[in-house]
């Protein structure tokens, strides 16, 4: 039998001829994760011997990753917001960026939102948790609004969930309209990254031809659910920002505003209804 210390440094090795970028934090997961020990007991318990079970369901994690699957599917957990988040391949894992949509969203204190496509219900548990006091979210995802479900009661928060596409069953008027709808070009998804493209559930990354398919839904009909003066807020791909903003000045929208992230890139464009 192979100790803590020898099946740590083998995971490693493996995961670093893989070409995986963050190896070491990777084998220290997996490792943790099929041995059932806490990061401190990888140096405490290094010498303790590893059992055949716990030895084969660290090859089956390990072979996971080596076929490029993103460790929060592996592990099936995510942070976000400061909380945490269960995820599965029924969901897009949240991203840093969309913490901007978040915060930009916080900033103008709207009493109540809807989060559109919530997918983990991510946006939606972050709005609830700092401070927006009434939540709808809704999804075409069956499986999808599972998970978030599951990740508002996990987080605290109380959430109402809609099965929609878009507003086909949305009713009542918001403060804020919020999303961060599929937005990559049909004919980009095979370029993207393997972890991306071969994991990540489609229906929650393509956005038609130009990549503008639900800005242009959402857009058009979002203004039927919002208060007067309401925020329209999306995330958005780095280089669609000038084209987002015009669709919202062609629907009424004030105000608008492109916000950068911390690459200078598009990221999130706002708006507000005109009165």
């Amino acid at each position: 039998m192979k100790t803590v210390k020898q099946i740590l440094a083998q995971t490693k090795k493996a995961l670093r001829e893989n070409g995986d970028e963050t190896w070491g934090i990777d084998a220290d997961l997996l490792v943790m994760r099929a041995l059932g020990l806490e990061r401190i007991q990888l140096v405490t318990r290094d010498t303790d011997e590893v059992s055949a079970e716990n030895a084969a369901a660290l090859e089956r994690l390990l072979q996971k990753r080596l076929s490029n699957m993103p460790m929060q599917y592996i592990l099936g957990r995510c942070e976000f917001m400061g909380l945490d988040f269960a995820v599965s391949e029924n969901v897009l894992i949240p991203r840093p960026d969309t913490e901007i949509l978040v915060e930009t969203v916080l900033k103008y204190k709207p009493a109540s939102a809807l989060d559109i496509g919530t997918g983990s219900g991510a946006i939606a548990a972050a709005l609830a948790k700092y401070g927006v006091k009434s939540i709808t979210a809704c999804d075409i995802s069956g499986a999808a609004l599972e998970t978030a479900r599951q990740n508002a009661k996990n987080n605290k928060v109380e959430i109402k969930f809609v099965k929609s596409d878009v507003f086909e069953n949305i009713s009542g008027k918001f403060d804020a309209v919020v999303s961060n709808p599929p937005y990559i070009k049909s004919d980009e998804i095979p370029s993207l990254m393997p972890q991306v493209k071969d994991y990540e559930p489609l229906t929650a990354l393509d956005g038609g031809a130009d990549g503008l398919d639900f800005y242009r839904r959402i857009t058009a009909q979002a203004g039927a659910y919002l208060n007067a003066g309401g925020l329209l807020a999306f995330e958005t791909g780095w280089d669609q920002g000038a084209s987002v903003s015009t669709l919202m000045r062609e629907n009424g929208y004030k105000d608008v505003e492109i916000i950068k992230d911390l690459a200078g890139l598009d990221r999130v464009v706002i708006g507000f209804l005109r009165s």
